[in-house]
């Protein structure tokens, strides 16, 4: 009988030990996946997989090594641990490296309330291909659709346990459901196309997997014949779809990591301004059903509700142990790792918060200019915040819809922009980002 995934991690720490370690901690993953494609009414693909991987990091006084394996035996763990304990003794010595203090471990967590597996059977192949044909015909039911690019439908379950010498041991289960069409419409230079899908925890939360195909193709046909705006100045409504990217380039602005190299456009903003006044940003990796909730962290410390920006100011980094130290600070409790590497600081879920209006709202209130529902490329300067991507959306002219563009290019600078940013209240509660449609004034776009 093979060994659960606390024994599995376990086996390798005393494996470690033997070997030489003076400390170590140890991941093991489990997990299923199964993912049906169909096209044209017909199964195109069905992959299923199932795999154990571990991770072992060793450490010797302030040197460390990381090794993994998907190879479970007794003599691979043995193998494993001597590997990673010779690197390790090569390595170069890091002053901030190593395991938490036993009092800064997670205890008497309640993995329960934070609803991460949905307790329904897996769902047989059968039913993901039903869901994939579902999405794939709404969306050809439409007219103007010419075909389907793509009509997927997926399951997957992964359990997850960590252990460490310094007495953490720790696990839970995720599961996830999906359901995702990608329509296109004209032909050759006039050809676009959009999609739709959606991700949950719990299968009964899933959106129709009609829904999903009809949207996808009328997402496509609102982006036929499209144009390129004049060159200038304009408003731009970051559309509930793209807007959680904003809040990425924040995120990545004030993560442990960027700050501890000095190479972050907000190194110098704690305790500023960085969004306006009355906006926050929650960082909750406690909420029930969202798909970055998590009872501990990858170095086995307690996850913990906070705020990352409160009323516009900036109130914290994301920090794991090891930046945390760098920085003279504590960590945040977002550590997160696989098997292959050592842990680095992640945010969890975020939500924004939401304005008085809907995206009809802020439309009106633009009055002229753009609203973007793609985007595609990324010129980010970590160090300035300077802004340039790629996209495409509709152009608005006295508070409505004109038509369509694309191949326009939106310019500016983060810090500028996320000053200048005017929520709306569409937000999707479920997502792991909670962000609404975000209209941010005066940038440049290069269009005609």
């Amino acid at each position: 009988m093979s060994q659960s995934l606390a024994d599995l991690t376990q086996s390798l720490l005393t494996a470690a030990r033997k070997a030489g370690a003076d400390a170590a901690d140890a991941i093991a993953i489990d997990g299923t996946s199964l993912s049906i494609d169909v096209r044209n009414g017909v199964l195109e693909q069905a992959e299923r997989s199932e795999a154990t991987d571990i991770g072992l990091r060793v450490l010797i006084g302030r040197r460390s090594a990381n090794v993994s394996s998907s190879d479970t035996r007794p003599e691979t763990l043995a193998a494993m641990a001597e590997r990673a304990v010779a690197m390790a003794r090569e390595a170069p010595e890091d002053p901030h490296v190593g395991l938490a203090d036993p009092d800064q471990l997670a205890r008497d967590w309640d993995v329960a309330a934070l609803e991460l597996a949905d307790p329904a059977p897996e769902p047989a192949p059968a039913a993901l291909e039903e869901d994939a044909r579902t999405a794939e015909a709404a969306a050809l039911a439409v007219e103007g659709i010419t075909r389907i690019d793509a009509a997927s439908a997926g399951y997957g379950a992964r359990r997850i346990h960590l252990a460490a010498t310094n007495g953490f041991s720790g696990g839970y289960t995720r599961t996830s459901r999906s359901t995702s069409c990608v329509a296109i419409a004209g032909s050759g230079t006039g050809m676009e196309r959009d999609f739709d899908g959606d991700s949950r925890i719990f299968q009964s939360d899933l959106r129709s997997a009609q829904d999903i195909g009809r949207t996808a193709a009328e997402r496509t046909l609102e982006r036929l014949s499209p144009r390129k705006p004049k060159t200038g100045a304009y408003p731009v409504i970051f559309d509930e779809r793209v807007a959680a990217s904003l809040v990425g380039h924040l995120m990545a602005a004030v993560n442990g990591s960027a700050i501890a190299r000095g190479a972050s456009w907000l190194r110098d903003a704690m305790d500023h301004p960085v969004l306006p006044d009355g906006l926050s940003l929650i960082e909750d990796p406690h909420r029930p059903r969202a798909g970055a909730s998590r009872p501990f962290d990858a170095e086995g410390l307690p996850t913990q509700r906070r705020a990352i920006v409160e009323d516009g100011v900036l109130k914290g980094w994301t920090l794991d142990l090891a930046t945390a130290r760098k920085l003279g600070l504590q960590s945040t409790g977002n550590a997160a790792r696989s098997t292959s590497g050592g842990p680095s600081p992640t945010p969890w879920n975020l939500e924004l918060t939401q304005g008085d209006t809907d995206r009809a709202g802020l439309i009106a209130q633009m009055g002229t200019g753009l609203v973007v529902t793609s985007m595609i490329g990324s010129t980010i300067n970590p160090n300035t915040g300077d802004y340039s991507r790629g996209a495409a959306g509709f152009w608005v002219e006295n508070g409505e819809i004109a038509y369509p563009v694309s191949g326009v290019t939106i310019a500016g600078n983060l810090r500028e922009m996320l000053r200048r940013m005017t929520p709306a209240n569409d937000a999707r509660p479920w997502l792991s980002r909670v962000v609404p449609s975000l209209l941010v004034e005066g940038l440049t776009l290069a269009g005609e």
